[in-house]
């Protein structure tokens, strides 16, 4: 037997079975896991199961609204050791999130101490909060205790637990949910707890009802951080309709007039699960790095409530302008992705419309309801059993008594005595009028009827008292016969969840804090391109740009001989007037041309700051030229290899960091020329010193690329390019700073890509035109 079980082939436990079987089998197992039993919420009472359980937890330990608090770590460590046998950590996470009033939209946790606030901050550890039921909370409990539910046993089977609540509103679109799961995940925002009622009230009246006309009473979320939804209404219809869209949401602002037509915004209501710190922070990262140039400051000065000041930078910027830049480049607005994927009846995962929600909800209600009078008819039935006992009793007191007193075995003797000729004498006696029974009937007493008797207390035994019981009795008959009307009637049901749902309206909508909807709607408008220039006050500068590429802006059209400082080692190489509204365009030897705003330059009071900070220009390139873009002009660019083309200016423009790249170079050549385009001709000149002169028109126009041979070379490569007009000569600086032009250029005119002539004598000995 030994040698079986050593033997891994006749072990029973060694199972051999496919690789992708075994992985297929065990993956779906943790799927199915993972949405039924963590991620999912159910449509029914819009709860995952953490929050079912702690709610659960928090009933068992009679923390009603009413009540007081108790220690939260006492309430996660409950729920963590007899129903989410889970880390406690992530208990008391999803608790605290139901006690954020700006994360739930109807808290079902009412909390003491700090737990966590809208800037972002975590809630304080479990040991320093302190908790208890909402309203809310209660109303997703009652009727647990009237078999509304099913149970079942908890992880280790010791106790019971229910496995949904009955909630007597729909706590789903009330309060929203998210999750991720495998292979699918689920975002519902949350919504207004009286429209949603309205709408199934309506779907009550009319079963048939179409999406549309539930968006009468829906007409969108209402999130509990409040905000303005700017979506259009047939988008939102849309998302309602198939369970999947998104929904745009702005903060909410106005105006304050300082005077003297001096102007602030104040924002007071933010996007929904928008951390307001980080909002902040992004906000001034937008005043500093100049995206945003006519904000000009950000000031938090909330309290309670929120309040967010911004500044602008002249009081002449429109609002709407500068609250549309904020709206497109941070979190004032967001995007609410829609999904509604919930768990139907606890079971399948469904994509869900609007209408689909709201019927699962109202069929559950019905459900609940017929249970609870199934469960009040039980209890009815039961003690009108021991009514009916102690009725008979009472009209034979006596006996009753002498059974008492001298039976050595009074519950056997009262269940075995003949009632009838006593109980019809009783009821002559007592001018009682009983209900029509049959005398000669033998009338014997149920064991509960004979224990109600004999647990009878002494002061009971008075003509009052059985006057109330017949009257009890009277009324729970009648109560019974409503209940079997009850469950026998479709339209008495609904009208019974009507009635319900009406109470819940009347509870928490009418007088009550958040009761009213927070989140509004308004047209986002056409939010109009103001270009850059617009927004920027036009003001004179001097760029300055040094040998080693560290680049600022001087206040003013300084002296261009002034002399500047600049780092050990270092020295001046472009510097020209310019205005805050321009752009610069920089040509970098790896053929690339990058945009730069002069209004986001540093400012000249230091050195300035290195070009490739704000720019991807690699450490190997260096600048080629730096100058002011005009979209109407034409650039010549060309490499130390010889080739090159004309590119229209308004082409070479780069909106991102990393550049355009315009000039192609390979094989060593690096991006040499580039040069505004005037006149009718080209001059070249090689470091050879051979200079050749050809018509304009033999240039290609491009947009990018390697371009034509300019001059041929044997040795060498280009070293210098202009244009010019050819019946005006050439002209040039010699070594004494003097002009000097050759107005005949015949010599050196030719058909591109030639050799060319040696260059006119007192050329510049650098090969360059100056």
């Amino acid at each position: 037997m030994n040698d079986i079980v050593d033997d891994p082939n006749m072990n029973p436990r060694n199972v051999a079975e496919p690789l992708r079987r075994a992985i297929g089998e065990r993956y779906l197992t943790y799927a199915l896991s993972t949405i039924m039993n963590r991620a999912l919420p159910d449509a029914r009472d819009g709860l995952k199961p953490v929050h079912r359980r702690i709610l659960y937890a928090m009933r068992r330990l009679r923390l009603s609204s009413a009540g007081g608090f108790l220690k939260s770590a006492k309430i996660s460590g409950d729920t963590m050791g007899d129903f989410h046998p889970h880390g406690d950590a992530a208990i008391y996470d999803a608790m605290a999130r139901l006690a954020q009033d700006f994360t739930i939209r109807y808290p079902l946790v009412d909390g003491q101490g700090n737990f966590g606030n809208i800037d972002g901050d975590n809630p304080a550890a479990s040991r320093y909060t302190e908790a208890r039921m909402t309203m809310m909370a209660e109303a997703l409990l009652d009727g647990l205790d009237e078999n509304a539910v099913d149970y079942r046993p908890n992880y280790d089977g010791r106790l019971e637990e229910p496995v949904v609540l009955p909630a007597s509103y729909p706590n789903l679109l009330a309060n929203g949910s998210s999750g991720i799961a495998v292979g699918m995940a689920t975002n519902i925002p949350p919504h207004n707890i009286g429209e949603l009622i309205g709408a199934c009230l309506h779907l009550i009246k009319s079963p048939n009802a179409v999406d549309d006309t539930l968006l009468q009473y829906v007409p969108g979320p209402d999130f509990p951080t409040g905000g303005v939804i700017v979506e259009p209404a047939e988008n939102i219809a849309q998302a309602y309709s198939t369970g999947r869209g998104s929904i745009r949401l702005r903060a909410r602002w106005h105006v304050e007039d300082l005077g003297r037509g001096v102007w602030q915004v104040v924002v007071t209501e933010i996007p929904y699960q928008v951390q307001k710190a980080k909002l902040v922070e992004r906000l001034a990262e937008l005043i500093q790095t100049k995206k945003v140039p006519i904000l000009a400051d950000i000031r938090d000065e909330s309290a309670e409530d929120i309040r967010m000041v911004l500044e602008p930078k002249s009081k002449n910027v429109d609002p709407d302008v500068l609250m549309n830049m904020l709206f497109r480049n941070s979190d004032l607005e967001t995007r609410f992705s829609l999904n509604m994927n919930v768990l139907i009846d606890g079971v399948t995962p469904k994509v869900c419309s609007l209408k689909e929600v709201l019927r699962a909800f109202l069929d559950f209600r019905r459900d609940v309801l017929c249970r609870r009078a199934e469960h009040r008819m039980e209890k009815i039935d039961h003690r009108l059993e021991v009514l009916e006992g102690l009725i008979i009793a009472f009209l034979n007191l006596d006996r009753v008594i002498d059974i008492i007193r001298y039976d050595e075995d009074p519950k056997r003797a009262l269940m075995r005595e003949d009632w009838a000729k006593d109980f019809a004498r009783a009821t002559s006696e007592a001018d009682y009028v009983s209900p029509p029974h049959d005398p000669d009937a033998e009338i014997v007493l149920t064991e509960v009827q004979t224990e109600a008797i004999l647990n009878m207390r002494l002061r009971s035994l008075r003509r009052l008292e059985e006057m109330e019981l017949v009257a009890e009795r009277d009324a729970l008959r009648e109560e019974r016969t409503g209940l079997e009307d009850l469950l026998a009637s479709e339209d008495l049901q609904w009208g019974r969840v009507s009635e319900q749902l009406r109470e819940v309206k009347k509870n928490f909508t009418k007088g009550i804090d958040r009761g009213a909807r927070l989140t509004t709607f308004a047209d986002a408008g056409e939010a109009e391109d103001v270009p850059l220039e617009a927004m920027i006050e036009r003001e004179p500068i001097t760029v300055v740009c040094s040998q080693m590429g560290w680049i600022r802006a001087m206040t003013g059209h300084i002296d261009l001989t002034r002399e500047l400082k600049f780092k050990d080692g270092d020295g001046p190489r472009f510097i020209f007037h310019a205005e805050t509204t321009d752009k610069l365009l920089i040509f970098g030897s790896n053929g690339r041309f990058y945009t730069l705003s002069a209004a986001n330059l540093p400012g000249g009071r230091g050195m300035g700051e290195p070009v490739r900070i704000t720019v991807d220009l690699p450490n190997e390139a260096e600048i080629v030229d730096l100058f002011i873009h005009r979209p109407d002009r034409k650039l010549l660019v060309a490499s130390s290899a010889g080739d090159g083309f004309v590119v229209p200016e308004a082409d070479v423009v780069a909106q991102t960091r990393g550049g355009r790249q315009v000039l192609n170079v390979k094989d060593g050549a690096k991006a040499k020329i580039c040069q505004t385009v005037s006149g009718d001709a080209v001059a070249v000149v090689g470091e050879n010193r051979k200079m050749l002169v050809f018509m304009l028109d033999e240039l290609p126009e491009m947009g990018r690329g390697k371009g034509v041979r300019l001059q041929k070379y044997k040795d060498g490569g280009l070293s210098d390019a202009t244009t010019l007009t050819l019946s005006e000569g050439l002209s040039w600086l010699d070594p004494a700073g003097r002009t000097r032009t050759e107005p005949d250029l015949s010599e050196w005119l030719a058909k591109r890509a030639t050799s060319g002539r040696m260059a006119p004598r007192g050329f510049p000995r650098d090969n360059t035109f100056g």
